[in-house]
């Protein structure tokens, strides 16, 4: 299926969603390619919101820029089947192979900014990034890893202590939330 129908079809889980929806849509239709982050303004991401088999805890990374507890993630640089990415990301960040793929698809879209910041040296203007997520089901007794380039820290967290966590991102503590509210139905 084609990337952006796959976005089309799917069915948003309130109005954040439905809104958020149609700034991709939009973000698509003008700029010439949201796929890569050489599109400065806004481009696509892919994440894992990743829970234990008893859905009482998360897997997150302690993620060096913006120094705080974050889910796992990264930028598509051309690729469009976000799935991949986002498994690709999870695997290279934390060390876990052993996943599920829980849904049957796209778990939520958001549209995430991002405050201006240094990357490897480099100024990072604010943009957006166009969220494309999946929720994940993997195994607590898998050895973890730190990706020391862009973490420092990979846990499994108590989910209903999340906020204690990202206390310094309220924006990412409503997302979460929602998260879970999906989880919990």
């Amino acid at each position: 299926m084609n990337w952006i129908n796959l976005i089309k079809e799917y069915v948003p889980y309130n109005e954040q969603e439905t809104k958020d929806k149609e700034v991709i849509l939009n973000c698509i239709n003008i700029f010439d390619d949201v796929l890569n982050r050489t599109n400065e303004l806004a481009h696509m991401t892919s994440s894992t919101f990743v829970v234990n088999k008893t859905k009482d805890k998360v897997l997150m990374v302690h993620h060096n820029i913006y120094n705080t507890w974050s889910w796992i993630g990264g930028h598509n640089d051309g690729e469009s089947d976000f799935l991949k990415v986002a498994i690709k990301e999870l695997k290279e960040e934390t060390g876990v192979n052993n996943i599920k793929v829980l849904g049957n698809g796209i778990y939520s879209l958001d549209v995430l900014d991002v405050k201006s910041h240094i990357k490897k040296g480099k100024y990072i203007s604010p943009h957006l990034h166009l969220s494309i997520a999946y929720l994940v089901e993997a195994q607590e007794n898998e050895k973890l890893i730190i990706k020391e380039d862009e973490n420092s820290g990979v846990m499994w967290i108590p989910i209903n202590r999340i906020n204690e966590y990202v206390e310094n991102e309220p924006h990412m503590q409503k997302l979460y939330q929602k998260f879970i509210e999906k989880i919990a139905k």
